[in-house]
């Protein structure tokens, strides 16, 4: 293991347990020490530090190393993108009456019946985070993207079960019915209760965020750019 992908490790470690550690156990002696309203300051202070060291490590390791598999092929940039569409229709979807927002009136919403993406899971957001780690270490799994994606991934995954914890906390009866009526796992086949709002919005999403992708990231052509133009 070279030094670079050792401290990429460290960056990565650091960026899910501040994350954690903040949301969960240091929260409330932090929230009382600075106030609850300089909190949320210190919150992203660390997030930002965290995730630019996280990104200038993942650039200093490079892409060089032995590839898991081969991502190359048309058939697994086709499931990649397909995933991709999946993941921006969840994201979109997840702003629209999310109870899991820390926002005046999410316990209400919280007791309503499930709507768009909230068909599929009741963490949207963060299971369209899972899918953008997985369909990059699907198409490059370098020792890098390997490391970043599972820091992605196991934050998204494990951090939405936690927030389950706390929302129960929180909101009592009203997530605790909220779980009842939706699911933590995916349930694909409701993809077609999502709405138009969130199909649209994640389409434009998909297709912006493909595009830049070849632009900006390596010049790698992501999404349907990998076979239009």
């Amino acid at each position: 293991m070279t030094p670079e992908l050792t401290n990429l490790i460290a960056a990565s470690t650091a960026f899910v347990g501040t994350h954690f550690a903040l949301s969960h156990p240091l929260r409330a002696p932090l929230a009382r020490a600075t106030g609850e309203k300089a909190f949320p300051a210190l919150y992203s202070l660390f997030a930002l530090a965290t995730f630019g060291w996280m990104v200038m490590a993942f650039r200093a390791v490079g892409n060089e190393g032995s590839l898991l598999w081969y991502g190359g092929s048309d058939v697994t940039w086709a499931v990649a993108t397909i995933v991709m569409l999946i993941a921006s229709v969840l994201l979109v979807g997840s702003f629209i009456g999310n109870p899991a927002m820390p926002a005046p009136g999410a316990a209400t919403l919280a007791t309503k019946a499930p709507h768009g993406v909230f068909h599929v899971t009741r963490h949207p957001m963060m299971w369209s985070f899972a899918l953008w780690a997985v369909v990059h270490v699907l198409v490059n799994p370098s020792p890098r993207v390997v490391v970043l994606s599972l820091a992605v991934a196991f934050l998204a995954l494990a951090g939405s079960h936690m927030q389950d914890r706390k929302k129960q906390v929180l909101m009592g009866a009203a997530w605790q019915g909220w779980e009842a009526r939706t699911s933590y796992w995916p349930k694909l086949s409701a993809l077609g209760k999502a709405g138009m709002v969130p199909w649209l919005g994640g389409i434009a999403l998909w297709l912006a965020a493909t595009w830049v992708h070849g632009w900006l990231i390596f010049m790698i052509p992501a999404g349907v750019w990998r076979w239009v133009g």
